[in-house]
């Protein structure tokens, strides 16, 4: 017997909902009903929802009204970084699961509040990470997987570096500016590495506002080094390079540099979901094949060394498998419905904010800082 669509509120109709979330549940009916969304001041009786998608739902325009809502089942919290805790927190007070964009939480102890909440009512509590999902970093996994006897290893992992690089001199018109680099961009970067390399050893961070725009304290460069000891992963030491820099003028930016014993890796530009989700006209782009499918024009570079120790033999390394952000979505369905287990793990996404706060705490002091061992 078919499972009936789980009833879905969005909270947030800006970026975060209207293009990483409603798309979605319209996309796959089978799994989603959207049954409400957040819209505090709706400019008329349909909302940003019917404009952008030419669909009817209904309109809260409190929290307090969705909560309280018994028709709803799962809360997708896509609001303001400071609002993640206390709307997540009422939604699984009153009983709903509940998908949180990143990030989660701004501390550690919030992150496991909510944990404890989930876990004593029975709850599904996800961290929306859909960067796992891009198809450079899908890419990526199935190179670093190849056996070390193939031609293209890069043998053992020296360096890995990761960027989120983009130019904007002026600031937008959006409360993202005023949440910090680290903590938007930097939630991608560090779930991508830990999810890949586990707990470091010490973390480095250098953290700054370059532009002078917002506030001082509000940081819009980054850089953060993981550091391994040798023998936790590879016989040497191995380092991953965070990065984020705001006035980076460069097309494609680098997305990944990443060096072995026996070659290197090069990725320039950014997987296309994101672009093709705000331009589509409609959600069922999401299905066709062409969804997710990065331009030959970046894919990545294999560079490996020859037993001579000097040729250098240079091979495309294709992102082939398309980007598929919407595998999140199916298994938060699956995990809801039939038990599945998350692929996203919440404590993989309290570790995120775990190094984020080390990494603040680093730069403020100016020093490297242990990892305590879990």
């Amino acid at each position: 017997m078919a499972l009936s669509p789980i009833k879905t509120c969005v909270l947030g109709v800006g970026l975060a909902g209207l293009t990483f979330h409603v798309p979605f549940v319209l996309a796959l009916p089978e799994l989603f009903t959207l049954t409400a969304v957040l819209e505090r001041n709706p400019q008329n009786p349909g909302g940003k929802v019917q404009q952008r998608f030419g669909v009817t739902t209904k309109i809260h325009r409190t929290v307090e009204e969705v909560v309280n809502d018994p028709e709803i089942e799962l809360v997708i919290v896509g609001t303001p970084n400071d609002t993640h805790y206390p709307f997540a927190k009422a939604a699984l007070e009153a009983g709903k699961h509940v998908l949180v964009d990143k990030p989660v939480t701004e501390t550690v102890k919030e992150a496991n509040e909510l944990a404890a909440i989930a876990k004593e009512k029975g709850l599904v509590l996800y961290g929306y990470q859909n960067r796992r999902w891009d198809s450079d970093h899908l890419a990526l996994k199935r190179l670093l997987s190849l056996p070390s006897s193939s031609p293209l290893s890069l043998g053992n992992l020296l360096e890995f570096e990761s960027h989120y690089d983009r130019y904007r001199a002026g600031i937008r018109s959006s409360w993202k500016d005023s949440a910090g680099a680290v903590y938007d961009l930097g939630s991608h970067l560090l779930d991508q590495a830990l999810k890949l390399f586990g707990r470091p050893a010490q973390i480095t961070a250098f953290i700054q506002n370059i532009r002078g725009v917002t506030k001082p304290e509000v940081d819009d460069i980054f850089t953060i080094y993981l550091h391994y000891n040798p023998g936790t992963l590879f016989p040497n030491q191995f380092t991953v390079l965070l990065r984020s820099h705001i006035l980076s003028v460069k097309s494609p930016q680098l997305r990944y540099a990443v060096r072995g014993t026996k070659g290197m890796f090069t990725k320039y530009g950014l997987d296309t979901q994101e672009e093709q989700l705000k331009a589509m006209s409609s959600v069922s782009s999401i299905l066709e094949p062409s969804y997710g499918l990065e331009p030959e024009s970046i894919y990545g570079i294999v560079e490996n060394i020859a037993d001579d120790g000097a040729t250098i033999t240079k091979t495309t390394w294709p992102s082939d498998a398309p980007g598929q952000y919407i595998g999140l979505f199916k298994n938060l369905a699956g995990a809801i419905r039939n038990n599945e287990e998350l692929e996203v793990k919440w404590a993989e996404t309290t570790q995120v904010i775990e190094m984020i706060e080390l990494a603040y705490k680093s730069s403020a002091a100016g020093r490297t800082l242990e990892v305590s061992k879990v």
